[in-house]
């Protein structure tokens, strides 16, 4: 009884010891690139499909990443709409 005692406190304290490694590893936060223009439609990017403005930039972040395709303004005119978004309060 006490070999089965000595070899399992430090099984136990091994076990307890890799439980809390793992705890400690931080989450990988994901890259995100926000750009917001001003009098910019949804067709006027390459990746959208416009053929006679050149983005090559942003069309191979498109085409790299994850395209956002629903969007809804927060308002019918410019400014009110921005400001909307920049404050999250829309």
């Amino acid at each position: 009884m006490k070999h089965i005692s000595k070899l399992l406190i430090p099984v136990i304290c091994f076990l307890f010891a890799a439980c809390i490694n793992k705890s400690l590893e931080k989450p990988v936060k994901p890259n995100i690139i926000f750009i917001l223009s001003d009098d910019l439609s949804y067709g006027d990017l390459g990746c959208y499909g416009q053929k006679k403005i050149k983005t090559p930039n942003i069309d191979r972040l498109a085409e790299e990443g994850i395209r956002f395709t629903n969007a809804y303004a927060g308002n019918s005119v410019c400014a009110p709409s921005r400001s909307s978004l920049m404050e999250g309060k829309h």
